[in-house]
């Protein structure tokens, strides 16, 4: 461990701060589409959250297996999945990751590992746990990841996949997005037990611990041991990363009546990429330049996304039935 506090190298560094500023990038600009009529269907964005996805699959191959959620952009884009095949497939065009047929909710990319993402609330927790099942099986060295909100925590799915892991020693990190609201819902108000770490680690006896999820180093370093945990064959963890969307629930819905101006903005102030950006330049890992110049290159891979979305074409209508049965043996 370097002096800074981080076993991480500049280059690993910059390529977090790269990540979640493609993120957040990508994300504003599909905001921006939606308002202009060209992505159809809600859209849910990741912005304010970006540490999680970029800390937790910067420590994954490509081989092990993410599932996600109806705010599942950052994840994809941070498996791996293009800026251009995430937004032709918001677009809804046959360029999209999901040919265009599953739009915001419903990104897939298995060939990378990224096994999909779901409008419904928990579903990720049992194909998590089901992935780590099949690794263990298999005497795969492989983790599986999944991702959900502090919505998903009272869904029966959550129960049933942490108990499973649990007493089979599953390889799967659990990565619960606490952003305080499941929809316009505070946590607070919809359970006593508001720590998700500790009804793992009582509950289930499960590795569990609570992170600043605005803090991309501290989630990096919880992924980095949860992953190795898991590898070596001693079971799960549960990783709580406390963060805030910083958008309405989905484009469109309001920001206020169920949160304050002044918390909004309060959150506003612990911008994750602010945050790292600072850091790097005081610990002398990055200049400004260099930053502006990473910030430049990420835009430029955004803006030629978002053409390239518009630009591809829709589906063929002939193929409106297909993908529907299983072909084949």
């Amino acid at each position: 461990m370097t002096s800074d506090g981080t076993s991480l190298s500049s280059e690993q560094l910059l390529a977090l701060y790269r990540m979640m500023a493609l993120i957040r990038r990508t994300e504003e600009q599909l905001a921006r589409a939606h308002q202009m009529g060209l992505v159809p269907g809600p859209c849910h964005t990741y912005v304010g959250e970006e540490a999680i996805a970029a800390g937790v699959c910067a420590t994954l191959r490509e081989d092990d297996v993410v599932f996600s959620t109806h705010r599942g952009h950052g994840h994809a884009l941070a498996k791996g999945v293009s800026p251009r095949a995430v937004a032709a497939e918001l677009f809804g065009k046959a360029t999209g990751c999901s040919g265009g047929r599953g739009g915001s909710m419903h990104l897939f990319a298995p060939e990378i590992g990224l096994m999909g993402t779901s409008g419904i609330v928990g579903p990720s927790i049992l194909q998590g746990a089901g992935a780590g099942y099949s690794f263990k099986l298999l005497g795969a060295d492989q983790v599986s990841v999944a991702f959900f909100g502090d919505g998903a925590v009272s869904n029966g799915a959550f129960h049933e996949g942490l108990n499973l892991a649990a007493i089979w020693d599953l390889p799967v990190i659990f990565v619960c997005e606490d952003n305080m609201y499941a929809t316009e819902v505070p946590f607070r108000q919809a359970t006593r037990v508001q720590d998700v770490a500790t009804r793992a680690s009582v509950s289930y006896d499960m590795a569990a611990l609570c992170v600043d999820g605005n803090d991309v180093l501290a989630v990096h370093q919880a992924a980095e041991a949860a992953v190795a945990r898991a590898r070596a064959g001693e079971g799960p963890t549960l990783i709580e990363c406390k963060t805030y969307r910083t958008r309405p629930h989905a484009e469109g819905m309001r920001d206020g009546g169920y949160r304050s101006a002044e918390e909004l903005e309060a959150w506003k102030r612990r911008d994750p990429i602010a945050s790292l950006a600072a850091w790097l330049v005081k610990n002398q890992h990055a200049s400004d330049a260099d930053l502006e110049a990473l910030d430049a290159e990420v835009k430029a891979t955004v803006d030629d996304a978002i053409e390239f979305a518009r630009s591809s074409p829709f589906p063929d209508p002939e193929t409106v039935a297909d993908f529907i049965f299983s072909e084949g043996g």
